[in-house]
């Protein structure tokens, strides 16, 4: 099929054609018309065809008025043929074509796409890997990917084979196709925006070190990343190097590690998603200014398991976010100048594990309701402040009735040390004779930190 600019020509070509050329003037000359030469002067001895300038002009106008995007054309896949083959139809296909898959089984693996294409799946086509490599390679700007279900990749240790990889490219888009029982689910790298969105990607190996991420982003600018389900992969969402991410409305369950993984990318924000049942829960590592949002932590248990985890994190901010029944809600290593407001952290093991060496952090009007433990610290000394916060336990007044109660809260229990350091003493918990040492301790603090309290505890519940 001839391509927009090659029509184009055709016609100049043709209204070229129909004009002469005399002396130092150009006069118009109808298609069919015979010129009797002189030098400014052309005498018409024929009248010529209405019908052609007619047709000569409608076309034209339909070449000049009607979009070049109607010119690009549309390949069909089907397994009844013709054409059965996905690598063949893009091998044919022009840029800005649109490749029409219809349902079946293709048996394919290590498809290239290396110019703007659109591939669409119609009835929710089977591309099946074979357990071979990589099953999309996209090598191009602006192609899109939708329809699909995408299953079966190659498994290796020394390669992320993926269903759809992405490299070197710009402006893709990955929209409701399900990918099933892969390695890698969709690999971005060194890739400038992109749109994933409302995809479906799980996979079945529980063992975390022949699994794959579900999302995995390295060195990339501006991408979002939404809508999408993750489960039964090594990290979820996993984001390396990458600049300017928004992750929002994503549900990332029972994966085998982390359900987002968030490493040396700045700028970033993730909201209104579900984090549930995570082996080691979410972390968030080595990153500047990350917005934290809305977000839902729940159920991630396990020995090394948290809600979430924040190693060398700076000028961040966690808000609105729920944290419910999660061995570690928050643990804080290395941190500094976080902004901890208006979350809610209910029925965890330990609300917050805060290490001396973060500093600078804020837990302000925030809700710690029927923890286990409120906070855990590894230094009598703190570099960080809460205030304005609601406590389950604490057991204060407030004489003047204005809300807030009249003595300090200090949410270090003696308990909570004790256990840090002899872990079996765990079988004391809730005893009387451990609330009164904690009472006590709390009355004259010898061991928990002296200047780690909430000196505006609230009475009720923040809302």
């Amino acid at each position: 099929m001839p391509t927009g600019l090659q029509l184009l020509q055709y016609f100049r070509n043709m209204v070229e054609k129909s004009w002469i050329i005399t002396g130092l003037e150009r006069s118009w000359k109808p298609p069919g018309c015979k010129i009797t030469a002189t030098l400014n002067t052309c005498t018409i001895n024929r009248i010529f065809s209405m019908r052609n300038l007619i047709i000569h002009t409608v076309l034209l106008a339909i070449i000049f008025l009607v979009p070049l995007s109607v010119m690009y054309a549309q390949v069909v896949v089907s397994p009844e043929g013709p054409l059965t083959s996905i690598s063949e139809a893009v091998k044919i296909a022009e840029p800005g074509d649109t490749i029409e898959v219809h349902s079946g089984i293709y048996l394919e693996s290590d498809i290239l796409i290396d110019k703007k294409l659109t591939l669409t799946g119609i009835d929710n086509p089977v591309i099946d890997g074979n357990g071979e490599g990589f099953i999309l390679i996209i090598r191009a700007d602006s192609v899109t990917v939708s329809g699909f279900r995408l299953q079966k990749t190659g498994r290796s240790y020394i390669r992320d084979y993926a269903a759809i990889l992405i490299e070197r490219s710009a402006g893709v888009v990955i929209e409701d196709n399900l990918i099933d029982d892969v390695f890698f689910g969709i690999y971005l790298a060194e890739t400038e925006g992109g749109l994933i969105r409302n995809n479906t990607v799980r996979s079945y190996d529980r063992r975390e070190a022949s699994s794959g991420n579900g999302i995995h982003l390295w060195n990339v600018k501006n991408p979002i990343i939404t809508a999408n389900t993750v489960s039964g992969m090594r990290d979820g969402i996993y984001l390396e190097f990458v600049e300017n991410a928004r992750i929002s409305n994503n549900i990332s369950s029972e994966n085998n590690r982390y359900g987002l993984h968030y490493m040396f990318s700045d700028g970033g924000r993730y909201d209104n998603n579900t984090f549930r049942k995570n082996g080691a829960g979410v972390a968030v590592m080595y990153s500047d200014n990350v917005d934290m949002t809305n977000n839902l932590f729940e159920n991630n248990w396990g020995g090394s398991a948290y809600g979430l985890l924040l190693k060398d994190i700076r000028n961040s901010r966690i808000e609105y976010n729920r944290f419910y029944r999660n061995t570690v809600a928050i643990y804080s290593e290395g941190t500094t100048n976080v902004e901890i407001w208006r979350n809610h952290i209910e029925l965890n093991g330990w609300a917050v594990n805060i290490k001396s060496n973060s500093s600078r952090n804020r837990f302000t009007e925030n809700n710690f309701i029927e923890n286990s433990f409120d906070v855990r610290t590894d230094s009598p000394r703190n570099n960080n402040f809460f205030d304005g916060n609601y406590w389950s336990a604490y057991e204060g007044y407030d004489l003047n009735r204005d809300g807030t109660g009249d003595v300090p809260y200090r949410p270090v229990s003696l308990f909570s040390i004790i256990i840090e350091r002899q872990p079996e003493s765990i079988i004391l918990m809730r005893s009387m004779f451990i609330r009164l040492l904690d009472q006590a301790e709390r009355i004259l603090p010898v061991l928990t930190p002296k200047t780690l309290f909430d000196e505006n505890p609230k009475m009720q519940r923040i809302q």
